[in-house]
């Protein structure tokens, strides 16, 4: 249970955040900052919203509890920004997919006796805006928490894990760096490679997209994602997304060896595998 939960930037994250604690009663009270004008307007209508701030800074007074969930190259700036606004003891986190450099900046920047503690909830959608939110947007979705190997408070850390367990969240705790190479593999490079099919289809004859079925449809469906956001993402993370790029243009060069070859036996192999991985995939 928070006093007050501040959530800064109510996208479809932040919205969901904000509606799922209403829902479960984690805090007291629910204050919201937007950017917009027309969006504070229509945050004053909502019922899981206790009161709307015309700055961050103003929104962070007297909060417990800050969750940041703009695009991940504001979130640096907008901890800056409110550092004077924090409570003592208060706790931030925030939503971005890339951690390493967040967690460090942001870290240094806590005044003293507050607490950053980095999260990422695996519960994104290509949908965006706050009227895609739902309350059980993070149920039985891992959240990565991301503390510091050294300088993180033990019991913010734990605070964090626990507020999203009560959202439903299934919580994995691991360093920043660790995150940013998982999240690589099993978040970026897909979304990179789905994007770039399409761009590589977006070459061929236009009338080609009326036949396809559910095959594209489904393998591609992440490439609807809003560009400049994932622009952003591939920025943040760029090394360890050239790693995966590399290592699974190695397995792709493979596979065109096997099947140029006339290899069938080892091309099976490919398509075993990656049924078998496919198949072990957590459900929703």
């Amino acid at each position: 249970m928070q006093s007050q939960i501040t959530i800064l930037a109510p996208g479809l994250l932040g919205a969901s955040v904000a509606l799922a604690a209403h829902q479960r009663g984690l805090a007291s009270k629910i204050t919201v900052w937007a950017r917009r004008p027309e969006t504070r307007l229509a945050l004053a209508k909502k019922e899981w919203c206790h009161a709307v701030c015309a700055t961050p800074e103003e929104a962070c007074r007297g909060a417990s509890l800050v969750i940041i969930c703009t695009p991940v190259e504001k979130i640096i700036p907008l901890v800056r920004q409110i550092r004077p606004a924090l409570a003592p003891g208060a706790i931030v986190t925030d939503v971005g997919s890339v951690k390493s450099k967040i967690c460090r900046f942001s870290h240094e920047l806590m005044p003293t006796g507050c607490f950053f503690v980095g999260s990422h909830p695996m519960a994104g959608s290509e949908k965006t805006g706050m009227e895609h939110a739902t309350g059980d947007l993070f149920e039985r979705r891992t959240c990565f928490v991301t503390p510091l190997l050294e300088g993180t408070d033990a019991a913010a850390t734990e605070q964090v894990a626990a507020f999203w367990t009560a959202l439903g969240s299934e919580v994995s705790t691991m360093t920043p760096d660790e995150h940013d190479e998982v999240v690589a593999h099993i978040s970026h490079l897909p979304h990179a490679l789905a994007s770039v099919l399409c761009s590589f289809l977006h070459l061929k004859n236009p009338r080609w997209r009326n036949f396809a079925g559910n095959g594209l449809k489904d393998s591609t469906r992440i490439a609807s994602g809003n560009p400049e956001l994932w622009r952003e993402i591939l920025e943040q993370n760029q090394d360890e997304v050239v790693r995966a790029v590399r290592q699974f243009q190695d397995e792709l060069e493979a596979f065109q060896a096997a099947l140029s070859n006339g290899d069938f036996f080892e091309v099976a192999n490919f398509l075993e595998r990656g049924k078998e991985y496919r198949d072990r995939l957590r459900p929703k």
